[in-house]
């Protein structure tokens, strides 16, 4: 049985591609060793455990991110002849339902907390013969893991949409979520210090929300990319230029009439159909094509496979299945 070919990323594209990797193996390290000194402080903090459990769950998109790419860039077989670039797709499911998961399991226990008005109290620890307030290690901890996490995140921005990777755009959105909710714990932990038994399970509800709102927001983008909705940029703000672009570069071609695009995500890379009306006259239709498809593959490497279809007229698009050209201008 033939197989498509195996798409590799163009050099550019693989240099990036080794840096998230690498960030994401930092990633790993960091969260592994933020996390144990999270539970060493925590106590009975409702705060400090709500970012305990937030920091052991945002370990999820960087593995899989680590574990999805690469089974995203194997060679196609007989039983996978488009490959497995879905992998990150699946990634990123799995990714958005153990943050949602999460955030609501720690909104609902802040807010029973906060309900029933069950009061943390913060002792003191013994340290170098010394007794010191146990909220000092505890915003330390917090400190530990808040400055890293603002840097990784900024750096995983940058690098996602190079790659046009969802994992990766999620990670750094739970990178960001990090930062701000080690803030929120921090002033639950002062406010308990202060005697303001409230600040702990208000700002555990405030982490568990940002988590939540995370999750939720990946998971609409995930299903929906499996369900082949029309691509949008990787940071889900709008809709994808590359299907007209491929619309466009079809009709600008001198044998080519009128041209419709469909295309669907599969991981980083995009693949579809295009239908064109050839003109009056046109010969050599084989070669033609195969010359349109090589075309539009230079527009954007994102673009793995395109099958272009010659009809007779674009309505014989099948009923009730509007180009993305029409849903775009819409």
């Amino acid at each position: 049985m033939r197989t498509i070919t195996a798409h590799e990323f163009p050099q550019e594209i693989a240099d990036v591609y080794v840096r998230a990797r690498r960030l994401e193996w930092i990633t790993v390290g960091y969260i592994a060793s933020s996390t144990a000194f999270l539970f060493f402080v925590m106590g009975s903090s409702q705060a400090m455990r709500t970012s305990f459990f937030e920091d052991a769950v945002s370990i999820v998109p960087a593995v899989a991110f680590l574990v999805c790419t690469r089974l995203a860039r194997r060679a196609p077989t007989d039983n996978f002849p488009y490959g497995l670039h879905r992998a990150t797709s699946i990634g990123h499911l799995i990714a958005a339902l153990a943050l949602s998961t999460m955030g609501l399991f720690l909104l609902i226990e802040g807010g029973l907390k906060l309900i029933s008005q069950e009061k943390a109290t913060i002792g003191t620890v013994t340290f170098l013969g010394h007794s010191i307030w146990a909220g000092w290690p505890m915003l330390i901890a917090l400190l530990y893991t808040a400055v890293p996490s603002f840097f990784l995140g900024r750096m995983k921005t940058r690098l996602a949409p190079c790659l046009h990777d969802k994992i990766l755009h999620a990670d750094a959105a739970m990178m960001r979520a990090d930062w701000m909710s080690e803030t929120a714990a921090a002033a639950g932990v002062i406010g308990l210090g202060v005697g303001i038994w409230w600040l702990d399970p208000f700002a555990a509800i405030v982490v568990s929300g940002s988590i939540m709102r995370d999750g939720w927001a990946n998971l609409r983008v995930a299903v929906t990319d499996l369900a082949d909705r029309r691509p949008m940029k990787t940071d889900g703000s709008d809709w994808e230029d590359l299907p007209e672009e491929v619309r466009q570069t079809l009709e600008n071609l001198a044998w080519v009439q009128q041209a419709e695009v469909r295309l669907r995500e599969e991981g980083h890379f995009f693949m579809g159909e295009a239908f064109v009306v050839p003109k009056a006259g046109t010969s050599g239709l084989t070669t033609l094509i195969m010359e349109a498809a090589a075309n539009v593959k230079r527009l954007d490497w994102r673009v793995h496979d395109i099958v272009i279809m010659p009809v007779e007229s674009l309505s014989q698009m099948k009923a009730g299945e509007p180009s993305q050209r029409r849903e775009m201008q819409a």
